[in-house]
């Protein structure tokens, strides 16, 4: 095999508007040792990409500075040395910390992840980053178990979609937020258990809502939206509930309110999988692949894709997802 591989990927000419999206040719290297080449069918859009795109968030050292995607699914086309695992043509999805939007990608054979057998490609692109962030956030992090009350904030993004359902696999009882009505009645299919509306444009106010709902505080917090909600989530905590931040919408920095928190005797915990060493990563992909991909199998848990677009219509997807249309992921296919 050459030392380089030519592969076809979306990249950004620059940071700015979807006009700096274009598709090029780029090389990357052949798998070495411990390493796979994967033929990328598919792969899953993430509001990551939207931030790298504006020069907001950029790719951590290691991975390509230009071309966007967190995750993808295709077949393993070729093994790098000492690579038992896989074999030619083995269908593996997983995570990347950038160039997930490429026709080839190498990834380090104990990240790779099997695809549910009887998934389509496209459906299993939808999977690794929302499920993985939110198993790890959840299972992991939050310790989350049967009984517990989760509160889930935007209930409707891919990343909420998959915390429903994973709170439900262990019978523990998902509440969700959104600003959008509709949203919230769709993720009822997915055995939302009590819906709370966020209206657009106004200071969040879902602590007391949850205190109608269901009686009492939440024991695990699920939060994409960061700072603008970070008050109202200690106090719609229960006592030593936890609240879990994955993502930064709502801003960088926002109000603590001690007190609340000490009475609560509660836990806030940051977390992030783009960044986390190859171990960690690997671990994580294990776990995975040992105690999730079989809930797939199962039916027990579903990927839920909102639209399925071809690699050319990147920045139709971008401009989507910015006008927060989207229901669950868009996946973008080669």
């Amino acid at each position: 095999m050459t030392s380089t591989i030519k592969t076809r990927a979306v990249v950004f000419t620059g940071a700015g508007d979807v006009d700096v999206l274009s598709i090029a040719e780029r090389a990357i290297h052949a798998p070495g040792p411990g390493e796979i080449l994967v033929r990328v069918a598919a792969a899953g859009l993430n509001r990551a990409d939207l931030l790298q795109r504006r020069g907001l968030y950029p790719a951590p050292p290691g991975a390509p500075a230009d071309v966007p995607g967190l995750e993808y699914a295709g077949h393993v086309e070729a093994l790098g040395e000492g690579v038992i695992d896989w074999k030619i043509g083995d269908r593996v999805m997983g995570i990347v910390a950038g160039g997930g939007m490429s026709t080839h990608l190498v990834v380090h054979a104990r990240e790779a992840i099997p695809v549910p057998n009887g998934m389509a490609i496209e459906d299993a692109a939808a999977i690794p980053e929302v499920f993985l962030t939110t198993w790890d956030a959840l299972f992991l992090q939050a310790e989350m178990r049967a009984g517990q009350i989760v509160l889930v904030h935007a209930a409707g993004s891919g990343i909420g979609t998959a915390a429903i359902q994973l709170a439900r696999a262990v019978s523990a009882i998902p509440v969700g937020t959104s600003r959008t009505r509709e949203k919230l009645e769709r993720c009822k299919a997915l055995g939302l258990a009590h819906a709370i509306e966020v209206p657009p444009k106004t200071e969040p106010a879902f602590a007391v809502a949850l205190e109608r709902e269901v009686g009492r505080g939440a024991d695990v917090i699920l939060d994409s939206v960061g700072a603008s909600y970070l008050g109202e989530n200690v106090r719609a905590l229960a006592t030593k509930g936890t609240i879990v931040v994955i993502g930064m919408l709502g801003g960088v920095n926002g109000a603590l309110p001690m007190a609340v928190l000490l009475a609560r005797r509660a836990r806030v915990i940051g977390t992030v999988l783009r960044a986390r060493p190859l171990e960690e990563k690997a671990t994580l992909a294990r776990i995975f692949a040992r105690e999730a991909v079989p809930l797939f199998e199962r039916g027990v848990l579903k990927p839920v894709v909102g639209e399925v677009m071809p690699m050319d219509r990147i920045a139709d997807a971008h401009r989507a997802m910015e006008r927060d249309e989207t229901f669950g992921k868009i996946v973008m296919r080669w």
